[in-house]
């Protein structure tokens, strides 16, 4: 005996016209995936807070199918990954995305998880988190805004979870005309490659309505799967079903992930008062307004970038023995790198430690209903300071905005 486990009726009609002889095998079964997907629904901020998506940042994930037309493809003409890659980094300001890359095991498997990490590398250090491709890539789809994916399941999952989706790569011959996932990938949203990223990911959003066919077709049982495969199992082996519920293992929470940006920032500011409009990105998009300075992690890849950086800045728990602390670092920094106008030492969440060359040694901490990185607080610091900005002996707020929000900051010395 043996059985095809088909996840919803429409499945079997084709199935019935292209494999008549296929038909009597066939089981009605849902789908366990998305049954898992749907009973980890109410945890989706913990999988954001999981992958450090701070209030008001928009989680993208880029998506990929194990297919040399995917998006993640063979590198030939028709490959807008490499060139896509280095603008999103650019164009999407780093405190108003997040970004995320989920490949299709396959392909780790084809080229190998160093060389995937070895062609990742700069996107990587501009931000770009790697999941997990066999244990969190349904967290990810949960936490999403967006994924920007191409004619795999997990874009026809993701629709099916109401979440909107940009197709980089169709590969509509890939695919049955009649199934379900081919009338998705005709009718969904298009990357423009060439068109301003911000704006096409703003327009996806504001217009995105969520469609029924993914919804209906991905399953025809949603949360009855696996009471289906266990009554077809036991059936299989002519044996009694166990008297407790059949049920399936839950999403665990992925390991805490938050951005590690190692590659050079450019950073524009707008000071008023005591407010601070901040952007950060790895590049200079060409209609950015604002002053500009430079800001470099301590890790940068190369050591040239801090030659020119007018902030430095690195993460690390307050107690490092190796770095001597926030006080003892800073002030190596700005002995070592004299173009260097502050260095910051962020040491959580919510706070970090500056040293100025002339004004000295200040704490930043988040006030309330802040929640951007704490190297943002010190960048605008350092543009209120550069604009006349002084600190009393009480201390002084600025009111950052970043990501759509404002983010009160607390300076005292």
């Amino acid at each position: 005996m043996e059985g095809l486990v088909l996840s919803h009726p429409e499945q079997l009609e084709r199935l019935r016209r292209v494999c008549p002889e296929a038909e009597k095998a066939a089981v009605l079964a849902g789908d366990p995936c998305f049954d898992r997907m749907l009973a980890a629904r109410p945890y989706r901020e913990r999988f954001r807070q999981a992958l450090g998506v701070r209030r008001g940042q928009r989680l993208i994930v880029l998506n990929s199918t194990w297919n040399p037309e995917g998006f993640f493809g063979n590198g030939g003409d028709q490959d807008v990954l490499p060139s896509l890659l280095p603008r999103i980094a650019a164009e999407l300001p780093a405190d108003d995305y997040r970004l995320a890359a989920v490949l299709h095991p396959n392909v780790w498997y084809g080229h190998g998880p160093g060389q995937i990490r070895i062609w990742l590398d700069r996107a990587r250090r501009s931000g770009l988190a790697l999941i997990d491709p066999v244990h969190a890539w349904r967290q990810a789809l949960l936490a999403a805004d967006v994924v920007l994916g191409d004619f795999g399941a997990v874009s026809y999952y993701a629709a099916a979870l109401g979440t909107p989706v940009l197709l980089a790569a169709a590969g509509a011959d890939r695919l049955d005309p009649e199934a379900p996932l081919a009338a998705f990938v005709r009718d969904a949203p298009r990357l423009d490659p060439q068109g301003p990223l911000r704006d096409q990911l703003a327009d996806l959003l504001a217009r995105h309505r969520p469609i029924p066919g993914p919804t209906e077709f991905t399953t025809s049982a949603p949360g009855a799967s696996a009471e289906l495969l266990r009554q077809h199992f036991y059936m299989l082996m002519d044996l009694p079903q166990p008297a407790t519920p059949a049920l399936l293992e839950p999403l665990p929470l992925p390991p805490y992930d938050p951005p590690r940006r190692t590659a050079p920032l450019d950073v524009r500011t707008r000071v008023r008062g005591a407010e601070v409009m901040i952007e950060r990105s790895t590049g200079h998009p060409y209609d950015a307004a604002g002053e500009t300075h430079r800001a470099v992690h301590e890790d940068t890849r190369d050591p040239g970038d801090l030659a020119t950086a007018d902030v430095i800045w690195r993460d690390g728990p307050p107690d490092d023995p190796r770095l001597g602390g926030p006080d003892e670092w800073t002030a190596e920094i700005l002995h070592r790198h004299p173009h260097c106008a502050l260095a910051a030492y962020v040491s959580g969440p919510d706070s970090c430690t500056v040293r100025t060359r002339h004004l000295g040694v200040f704490r930043l901490s988040a006030g309330p209903g802040a929640d951007a990185d704490p190297a943002a607080y010190a960048s605008a610091l350092h543009a209120w300071l550069v604009h006349g900005g002084e600190v009393p002996p009480g201390g002084a707020t600025l009111r950052v905005y970043a990501a759509g929000g404002v983010h009160p900051v607390v300076c005292t010395r």
